[in-house]
């Protein structure tokens, strides 16, 4: 897999995943208090109607992100684009796993990922300002065809099947071991079973600890799949 030539990210792993210390990014200044975080009025079809995501997202007065509709092939498959943006200490998104098959360089600080139909990723966004995190979630998102329904998630284009999506810092550093858990079992987190995040994300969501994803599930997960297909 290669690195990813966005100023601030380091190399990735065999699946896409950077190293994962759980320290949340540095703020730019001396932060007082941390800013509220607010819930968005939007429930995904399988969350089991739990909330999300967070609504306050942009807060600098930035334009929201732009929809990356030049990178589509009209004529091809539809593919799912990820708008991933990294200006150290402000705004930082990465890609905690997933093998994009396209990727577009936009300028020092953004580059557009794109996944086919099918593919299983998971995005980190953290922002801050002046008085500290206003934004630090985690979402894992399979990418869909243009004959699926999809939830609309910010900076996924045309948006895709929500899986699993967590805000806060100490969510999202538990996600992190239990994806570095899964690694360590020599599974990549992108062949994961699709119901193991749902599973993940509604355990967490009634604060409770998720089950371990074992080479045997994951086994009985591939043989299913390649029932399926």
């Amino acid at each position: 897999m290669i690195g990813h030539g966005l100023s601030g990210t380091a190399g990735l792993g065999r699946s896409g995943t950077q190293s994962s210390d759980y320290r949340e990014p540095k703020w730019p200044s001396n932060p007082q208090k941390s800013a509220p975080e607010f819930a968005l009025n939007l429930a995904n079809k399988e969350s089991f109607g739990f909330l999300l995501t967070d609504s306050d997202l942009w807060t600098d007065g930035e334009a929201p992100p732009r929809r990356p509709a030049e990178t589509r092939v009209s004529d091809g498959p539809q593919l799912t684009h990820v708008t991933l943006f990294w200006r150290e200490g402000k705004r930082e998104d990465w890609l905690k796993f997933g093998k994009p098959v396209a990727e577009r360089i936009v300028s020092r600080s953004e580059r557009i990922e794109s996944y086919a139909a099918g593919q299983v990723f998971a995005v980190v966004c953290w922002a801050s300002n002046d008085y500290g995190t206003i934004r630090s979630t985690l979402d894992i998102v399979r990418a869909v065809s243009a004959s699926e329904p999809c939830t609309p998630i910010v900076q996924v284009d045309p948006g895709g099947e929500l899986l699993l999506s967590v805000h806060g810092w100490p969510k999202v550093a538990q996600i992190f071991r239990l994806i570095d858990a899964i690694e360590a079992a020599e599974i990549d987190p992108c062949e994961v079973a699709p119901d193991h995040w749902r599973h993940i994300h509604n355990r967490i969501a009634g604060r409770e600890a998720p089950r371990d994803y074992s080479p045997a599930r994951h086994r009985a997960w591939l043989q299913r799949k390649a029932l399926l297909s």
